[in-house]
């Protein structure tokens, strides 16, 4: 009955964006298929086909450097190619964005190198542009694919390359012929993460002048207070994101993938010589260079100046504050509610309860904005029926029950980042025998004292690494923080995208590296994850 209840909690945004979809007039919704959605859907296609192209490239060329090679610099790499994941996209563009300024310090060195006084003299092309969008949102995205398709190579068995060799494939062939093609379904789940992530993108596309479904369905109800019709662009991109999954599932729908019967040996790495080496480390340091280590030294050196002038104000610390506490009663709910779905589909593994399990994860497939919108509506009819029914029963008027007070900023982290902890909870109960259940029964122990005694100690370490992945999630989201924030209540990335949007980008550095600083967290545990994984 509990995951029954959860799911439904996930649920309920969407059939308020649909409810509140069909309030619009039929004018609006030719007002907005004519003059709104052409123009943001081909932007936002533009930018998913971009973004998923380079992320794929990127992803998977670094990952068989490292995994197929010997170079300088490879064992460090392994770990820091995924280090571009504790840096949200909105702070990557707010830091490009700073330094490539016609003021800032890249355009200032550029110019006084050749010459020129002034930037109307001459000034590079602005980063403000969809090639800009793409080349950004991909060095950040990149690790989606990078990760999963780096697995793959590891375990694909050594046998099959030298079958493939002793066919006369080169080895500068075995990438093309046999290890892409294995690795095809680890691409398409990783190009599907990263493209999912570019849907759920607000703070970047706006800065970087990219006018995608997401800024039109927050500037339709923000600036021009039209529910409705940003309900309605909300369902067309719930729509993109149905046809990019079925697409990615299409797509794959013949082929079939097995493995050897056999232990699989791990591939050989071949020593890189002369210039070759310092190229494959080239390849794999600049992602590295361009989508971490530039824009978190930058926000670094400008933290240190703002704080070296006018210390911590108490507005940061205050938002600080909020940013952990509001994230750390969101992760607890979370952990709770992945635990009820996940330990009930193990105790009961029926159909029904299947697609009760496949419910309640559906939050993660839908962008941020999408699930904030569904979750405003729900709440704000329930907060105006609060408000009725205390006004005839006691002459009282609470006011926004569940907006005001943050708890429907709550529910949409639980209803978005719920599935992290299904997987999580998942993956360690899994490796529990179901033997260890049926000892706890004949010992008298009945669920709930098996859950307590066998299943939570055996999965604190699940637990633990899905609640500082969860913690991170919500004090990067930004999307439905937005939407859903009291008055006067700022999160450490609310008070970023304010002070970018303002052009005051000083302001904002502290917060910014705050982020980049929490977001390393769960970079280390992937990176611990893939060492202790690794071959020898």
């Amino acid at each position: 009955m509990a995951s029954l209840l959860i799911a439904a909690l996930v649920l309920v945004p969407i059939l308020a964006l649909g409810w509140q979809a069909a309030q619009g007039s039929a004018g609006l919704w030719s007002h907005l298929a004519r003059h709104v959605l052409p123009y943001a859907l081909s932007q936002t296609t533009m930018l998913m086909i971009g973004v998923g192209l380079l992320t794929a490239v990127i992803g998977t060329l670094v990952a068989w450097l490292v995994t197929a090679y010997d170079f300088p610099g490879r064992r460090v790499l392994e770990w820091a190619l995924l280090l571009p994941l504790a840096v949200p996209t909105y702070i990557v563009a707010y830091a490009y964005l700073d330094m490539l300024h016609p003021l800032g310090p890249f355009q200032s060195v550029v110019r006084a190198i050749l010459g020129f006084d002034s930037p109307r003299d001459f000034r590079l092309p602005d980063i403000r542009s969809m090639t800009g969008a793409i080349l950004l949102l991909s060095l950040v995205l990149y690790p989606y694919v990078y990760l999963p398709v780096r697995a793959m190579f590891m375990t694909q068995a050594a046998n099959l390359v030298e079958v493939a060799q002793t066919l006369g494939t080169r080895r500068r062939l075995i990438l093309w012929r046999v290890a892409l093609p294995l690795a095809r379904p680890a691409i398409a789940i990783g190009v599907s993460l990263a493209l999912m992530e570019t849907l759920n993108d607000i703070g970047a596309s706006e800065f970087l002048g990219v006018r995608s479904l997401t800024i039109s369905v927050y500037t339709t109800w923000v600036t021009r207070s039209d529910l409705a019709g940003a309900a309605q662009i909300s369902l067309a991109m719930l729509l993109l994101v149905i046809a990019l999954i079925s697409l990615e599932r299409w797509a794959r729908r013949k082929q079939r993938y097995s493995v050897s019967a056999q232990r699989a040996r791990s591939l050989a790495r071949q020593p890189l010589t002369g210039g070759v080496r310092w190229g494959a480390l080239w390849v794999c340091l600049m992602p590295v260079l361009l989508g971490f280590i530039l824009p978190a030294t930058f926000l670094a050196a400008e933290a240190w100046k703002r704080f070296r002038f006018a210390g911590l104000s108490d507005r940061i610390l205050a938002e600080a504050a909020n940013t952990f506490i509001l994230s750390a009663l969101a992760t607890v709910a979370v952990l709770v509610c992945g635990l009820v779905v996940a330990y009930t589909a193990r105790i009961f593994p029926q159909r029904g309860m299947q697609i009760i399990h496949r419910v309640a994860s559906l939050g993660y497939a839908m962008p941020g904005t999408i699930l904030a919108l569904g979750i405003l509506i729900a709440a704000g009819g329930l907060d105006r029926w609060i408000g009725r029914t205390t006004k005839s029963l006691f002459e009282f008027d609470p006011g926004l029950v569940l907006i005001g007070s943050g708890l429907a900023l709550g529910y949409a982290y639980l209803a978005r980042f719920l599935a992290i902890s299904i997987g999580a909870v998942e993956a360690g109960l899994i490796r529990i025998p179901r033997s260890y259940d049926q000892s706890a029964r004949t010992l008298g122990q009945g669920v709930t004292g098996t859950l307590r005694h066998v299943h939570l100690p055996l999965s604190k370490t699940a637990l633990a690494a899905a609640g500082l992945l969860v913690f991170v999630d919500c004090m990067k989201e930004l999307s439905a923080t937005l939407l859903l924030r009291p008055l006067n209540f700022e999160t450490l990335s609310t008070h970023l995208y304010g002070e970018a949007a303002r052009g005051t980008y000083e302001e904002a550095a502290l917060a910014a590296l705050a982020i980049v600083l929490v977001g390393i967290l769960p970079v280390i545990l992937l990176a611990r994850v893939g060492t202790k994984n690794a071959p020898s």
